[in-house]
């Protein structure tokens, strides 16, 4: 099955760019575009992509209130992809908290534009973790909510084994492998976490567990 995306960026030139790269891939299509975040909710539940590229900075609704919006209000929410000039942005960093599940960088090659949608659409690791820690380590400061959702969680010793790896970027792959355990076993410690954690996904997982001091920014 192919990979389904919904452009949204109010440069039509980025929008242009994007759809040429993506539906260059056999596996991807573009069902749609948007040029603001307004234009997204309607636009998610007609088409029901598996993933929005979303533009972080957009004049009537940005992309930070745009990925609250569908997440809290589409039942099946798609994978979303902020797609942004600056990696250390700080809007940046507030969509991750918000919702969304990796972002990607403007000027990123056709090769990284392409890896960044695969890898977000299969949700098994963590797009651009390095980046992730360092806005975490800009813009999180210990914060006491998230600190107390990992005491309260209770993780046993294989769980948080796991959750530190996953704020390595590795995929459930490469965990099982460095762990020595089957695939299986991994994807059930991951939803484990998550679930204690009360996180959407594996960004939101990692987000909480450097704000809280669980994992240190490197």
């Amino acid at each position: 099955m192919p990979v389904t995306v919904l452009l949204v960026d109010d440069e039509p030139l980025v929008r242009a760019g994007l759809r040429a790269v993506l539906e260059a891939q056999p596996d991807i299509t573009v069902v749609g575009e948007a040029a603001d975040g307004a234009a997204v909710i309607p636009l998610v539940r007609q088409l029901r992509p598996d993933v929005v590229a979303m533009d972080v900075r957009m004049p009537l609704m940005d992309g930070i209130e745009a990925t609250r919006a569908v997440l809290r209000t589409v039942a099946e929410p798609p994978k979303i992809l902020v797609v942004t000039t600056f990696e250390d942005d700080e809007y940046v960093y507030e969509a991750l908290r918000a919702g969304a599940d990796g972002f990607l960088l403007k000027r990123a090659r056709p090769a990284e534009i392409v890896h960044a949608v695969r890898l977000v659409a299969e949700g098994e690791s963590l797009l651009f973790p390095a980046s992730v820690r360092r806005l975490a380590a800009r813009y999180g400061d210990g914060d006491r909510p998230a600190r107390a959702v990992l005491e309260r969680a209770r993780l046993t010793e294989r769980e948080a084994e796991v959750l530190r790896l996953m704020a390595r970027g590795l995929s459930n792959a490469e965990i099982a492998a460095g762990l020595i355990v089957g695939a299986e076993t991994v994807k059930s410690h991951v939803s484990a976490v998550l679930a204690k954690l009360g996180a959407r996904d594996r960004t939101q997982a990692v987000i909480a567990a450097y704000e809280s001091g669980f994992v240190e920014p490197r």
